[in-house]
């Protein structure tokens, strides 16, 4: 997979279309990622003891590293990602501007 957790993308289909974040996990076995701030879904939490009430929260939901593109670092718009040998080391760069990723 080339998407990495800490890289800034953008959402290019489905619902949360547009939208930047952070990738926060990945799922490399499922091909998923969790960006923060995107595909937010409601979850119901039942109450754990007599006293306490039941409560809905929001929490990021997975989805597709296909529907995610890396944010070029020089023009902050959507690019491919590719690699390059630099000092001897493998380093992923932007195809767009050609500048080394995080």
């Amino acid at each position: 997979m080339k998407i990495k957790k800490g890289d800034n993308v953008i959402v290019i289909a489905g619902k949360n279309k547009g939208q930047k974040g952070e990738v926060t996990k990945v799922f490399s076995a499922t091909n998923k990622v969790v960006v923060s701030g995107v595909n937010k879904v409601k979850k119901h939490l039942k109450p754990k003891t007599r006293d306490q009430k039941g409560s809905m929260t929001e929490v990021e939901s997975p989805i597709n590293a296909s529907n995610v593109m890396i944010v070029d670092p020089k023009t902050g718009k959507q690019s491919r990602i590719g690699k390059k040998e630099i000092g001897g080391k493998n380093v992923r760069i932007s195809k767009k501007s050609g500048q080394e990723l995080k």
